[in-house]
């Protein structure tokens, strides 16, 4: 137990939180910190430390993870008298979870450089949702200097199931774009091809039936179709994160057209302003059908 390093999560959304219980469940030292102090609640009744300040809640500990909701909010964490970065520990790990894009990846990669020299920046973006992130059956891909930053390993263990490792620091960041993307139009299009299906007189279930057990069959994809099913759309992943993704996955592409993603992300923006965003980035199956009877 006394060789376990301890650890910091900033950050206690639907992913901070999974990660934070799993870490107290497994022993570790674990302080936490969000500003809606009430989603602490539960993991300081099962053995975690709530900090008042990201200063105050990383002072001392040896793996800080920061899992906030987008750049701008990330840098204002790391920034500033009570940020991240002024309670870091001489030589301490931080380990950026969120998928915050390449812009806001590189200013705190400089960021780290010029203020504190001294500590190791791990780019960590996961492949998973809350569901899997609470079973510790995510994916980690991380970026950035593994002999460095050894200390994460038995952390990495205890909230995933595996970890890739992309090179320097950012190339993660890049890759969950891409993953992200990927992800992101499969839900589209099993979404249109439901719609589709209904159409033509099929239930979502005679088309997994067609699907099932062929090399189309992904078991992510099912998992949406029951929710096109059964109208329960409650979030693994909201529609509102899932877009500021898709927006962020466009930027990083410059000049590649990438008109499919651009589409999505015309159609997504105008189910959130349909009050779309705050449920699983499935309900588009609903924003569409909900299209047709205009």
């Amino acid at each position: 137990m006394s060789q376990q390093p301890t650890v910091a999560v900033l950050g206690l959304g639907a992913m901070g939180h999974a990660f934070a219980a799993n870490l107290v469940k497994k022993g570790f030292t674990t302080r936490v910190w969000n500003r809606t102090t009430a989603r602490a609640e539960d993991l300081v009744k099962a053995g975690a430390v709530a900090g008042k300040t990201p200063r105050e809640t990383v002072e001392g500990v040896d793996v800080v993870i920061a899992m906030l909701s987008d750049g701008e909010t990330t840098l204002s964490v790391f920034n500033g008298v009570d940020g991240l970065l002024a309670g870091l520990k001489e030589g301490g790990i931080v380990v950026q979870m969120g998928t915050i894009g390449v812009d806001a990846t590189e200013t705190l990669i400089a960021l780290l450089k010029n203020q504190r020299p001294d500590a190791v920046y791990i780019d960590a973006p996961v492949s998973g949702t809350k569901g899997p992130a609470e079973q510790a059956q995510i994916v980690v891909l991380a970026s950035g200097d593994r002999e460095a930053g050894a200390a994460v390993e038995p952390v990495f263990a205890a909230i995933s199931k595996g970890v890739k490792w992309l090179g320097e620091a950012g190339r993660a960041s890049k890759m969950k774009l891409v993953v992200n993307a990927w992800l992101i139009s499969m839900v589209e299009g099993i979404a249109e091809s439901s719609q589709l299906a209904e159409e033509l007189g099929f239930t979502t279930d005679e088309l997994w039936g067609v699907l099932d057990g062929g090399p189309l069959a992904v078991p992510y994809i099912k998992g949406k179709m029951d929710m096109f099913k059964n109208d329960d759309y409650t979030p693994q992943m909201q529609l509102t994160w899932a877009l500021k993704d898709i927006n962020l996955a466009i930027k990083a592409g410059g000049s590649r057209t990438l008109p499919l993603m651009n589409n999505i992300s015309q159609t997504w923006q105008k189910a959130v302003e349909a009050g779309y965003g705050h449920s699983d980035l499935s309900v588009v199956y609903r924003y569409l059908g909900a299209q047709k009877k205009k």
